[in-house]
């Protein structure tokens, strides 16, 4: 056969090939998938990167400055500032909302009648925009004539100035987002609930085991890889709150409601510092990666994944 032929006849063959190939049509179906991962994930990504060692606007001509916003970023007083009041933030919403959500959820698991309609009814929050509930809650924590300061009044309480106030304003916030966190932990609770098997239950009640033990020797134990995850995703969004303070507060007054990601916003598109946003951006990405891998080192103490 000439070369030319036997160069057709083997395209022609791998085409053919192509067309019978199950990973052939596989590879076509998340081609745009890896291309979207790709270009608007890791490309940013390493973009961010790049730009955190250099220095400039969006119009003059970058800088190369090496560590230099690194170093900028410890030395800056905002910086500590929005990680100290992320910190507390994350201290504080987290342990009482994953509790509130456990407790919800076990409320939750009874067989009774409507319960679908009040599981709907406590995760509505979740699935409501975050900027609509800020406002909201911005209208009731108003101090003349907000709702929550009115019932106070009622009880012959005076109210605070809640937002306005640097002592309340950052606990104001904590209390909207556990209310408006509960029905998406409490949902997933209830999965890992309904999943534990009753038969557990029933040899507990053959013991003799009242209602505390039951769930301190059955249902934390078996719920244990449930709160785990709950635990890790909590963390992480409660380093990444943005909307809140932003919608709320814009990290008033007097920085007591400043947070890393309003910090990283503010620098990258209200000063145009870029670089120096990118660097923020990389410090948070390493704070949230060592505290993800201490609670991985630390979950073989008192998660449970077998029976």
């Amino acid at each position: 056969m000439p070369v030319a032929g036997r160069r057709a006849y083997e395209r022609v063959s791998l085409w053919e090939r192509l067309k019978r190939s199950e990973h052939a049509y596989g590879f076509a179906f998340v081609a745009p998938l890896i291309f979207g991962l790709l270009v608007f994930t890791y490309g940013p990504v390493l973009a961010a990167l790049g730009l955190s060692f250099v220095e400039g606007d969006y119009i003059s001509i970058s800088r190369w400055v090496g560590l230099g916003n690194y170093g900028r970023a410890f030395r800056d007083e905002l910086f500590w500032r929005s990680l100290v009041n992320t910190t507390y933030y994350v201290i504080g919403t987290v342990p009482v909302g994953m509790a509130l959500s456990l407790a919800l959820a076990i409320a939750m698991n009874q067989e009774l009648r409507g319960i679908v309609f009040y599981r709907a009814i406590f995760f509505l929050p979740t699935i409501t925009s975050a900027v609509a509930i800020s406002l909201m809650w911005a209208w009731m924590y108003n101090p003349e004539f907000g709702v929550i300061n009115s019932i106070l009044k009622m009880l012959g309480i005076k109210g605070p100035m809640w937002l306005a106030s640097p002592r309340w304003a950052l606990p104001a916030i904590m209390i909207m987002s556990v209310w408006r966190g509960l029905g998406y932990n409490m949902l997933l609770f209830l999965a890992g609930l309904q999943g534990i098997p009753k038969e557990f239950y029933e040899a507990a009640e053959i013991d003799g085991a009242g209602a505390w033990r039951k769930f301190l020797h059955v249902t934390f134990p078996l719920l244990s890889p449930t709160t785990f995850m709950i635990a890790i995703l909590s963390v992480i969004g409660g380093f990444q709150v943005f909307e809140y303070s932003y919608v709320m507060t814009r990290g008033g007054p007097l920085y007591s409601t400043l947070t890393v990601v309003l910090l990283i916003y503010q620098r990258a598109f209200e000063t145009f510092e870029m670089g120096y946003a990118s660097a923020l951006a990389y410090i948070l990405f390493f704070i949230i990666l060592v505290l993800t891998l201490i609670q991985f080192r630390g979950q073989s103490r008192w998660v449970h994944y077998e029976l």
